[in-house]
């Protein structure tokens, strides 16, 4: 049984207090914590001044803490002022990267568990565009892409797996020297690339063992079915691509249209190689996570079919000065 601090322990989680913006009010409660208790330091839609964050700072007060029912307030909170965040130098880069990769987890979450009933809206649209534009400028850096790395979960889920996608895609779009447009719209393609998975039944999503025929020309349905989800969200014809061609390959063996690979665009190829580097390293119902080195020496042996060389290679070159392999 848990002891009573214990129990308020949970009832907290701790944020830095570089989260909390000078003269910007917030719907939620700041704590300290004080021989063991917490204790209120700013009500909600009080101004957290300067002379507030001074104070925490000569006091060498490193962590504030929000109550854990006031997690969504403090979300939206951190979404809407994620450009003031990643921009601010006094922020160390981790700490940057850590408030990104939550931010672009909650919004991927946030869109596939509970906004689509009828599919992708325009609001939340607006959301992911949004981010994508704030999180490329942030990943321009070597520093800030090995920061995200060290953050990636080995736990698959199609949330963290989308952002880490994401992740993996810009890195190497970047190495590409490709138009701001392009990039943006092929992130968006990256961050949204398994919704169509919101429309697949959970039991073989989730499935220990092997598919049974029937149930992997289900599964074979979640680009088009993805696609269909964002019809109404004004994507553009590049960003549908990432969502539509992640699983073709360039051997002409993917589906759904069996594309080969002329007919795939650059961005997609690369989207690709990242899709199946994640989800090798990824922990999922019916494999275990592979370490990053045998996860490449595997994509490079027996399915190097699949891919284009070129991305392989970008994806290798990103990974090593991450420091991940």
């Amino acid at each position: 049984m848990l002891s009573k601090a214990s129990m308020q322990e949970e009832q907290f989680f701790a944020v830095s207090p570089m989260m909390i913006f000078p003269q910007t009010l917030g719907r939620f409660r700041v704590y300290i914590r004080q021989a063991g208790r917490f204790v209120l330091y700013a009500a909600e839609n009080e101004q957290f001044t300067p002379r507030h964050r001074q104070k925490l700072h000569d006091a060498g007060v490193t962590e504030v803490y929000i109550r854990g029912e006031q997690r969504p307030d403090f979300n939206h909170y951190i979404e809407k002022h994620l450009p003031q965040i990643l921009t601010d130098e006094k922020i160390p880069v981790p700490e940057r990267a850590k408030v990104l990769y939550g931010t672009a987890e909650s919004v991927v979450r946030d869109v596939f568990e509970t906004r689509l009933p009828k599919g992708l809206g325009k609001r939340e649209y607006s959301r992911v565009v949004s981010l994508v534009e704030r999180a490329l400028e942030f990943l321009a850096s070597n520093e800030s892409l090995r920061a995200i790395a060290a953050l990636t979960s080995h736990d698959y889920s199609v949330h963290t797996h989308n952002v880490q996608v994401f992740v993996y895609t810009a890195a190497m779009l970047q190495t590409m020297k490709v138009d701001e447009y392009t990039m943006v719209q092929a992130g968006i393609g990256a961050l949204l690339h398994d919704i169509g998975k919101t429309r697949v039944p959970n039991e073989i999503l989730s499935k220990p063992g092997p598919l049974t025929p029937d149930e992997r020309l289900v599964i074979n349905t979640h680009p088009v079915k993805g696609v269909a989800l964002c019809q109404d969200a004004g994507l553009t014809p590049t960003a549908m691509q990432g969502i539509l061609l992640h699983h073709e390959r360039v051997d002409g063996s993917g589906y759904p249209g069996g594309l080969t690979d002329t007919l795939i665009p650059d961005h997609v190829k690369v989207l690709t190689v990242a899709d199946v580097y994640d989800a090798l390293t990824s922990k999922r119902p019916y494999a275990e996570a592979l370490p990053p080195f045998q996860a490449l020496r595997l994509m490079r042996e027996e399915m190097s079919n699949h891919f284009d060389m070129d991305a392989f290679k970008r994806l290798v070159l990103i990974l090593s000065d991450a420091k991940m392999v």
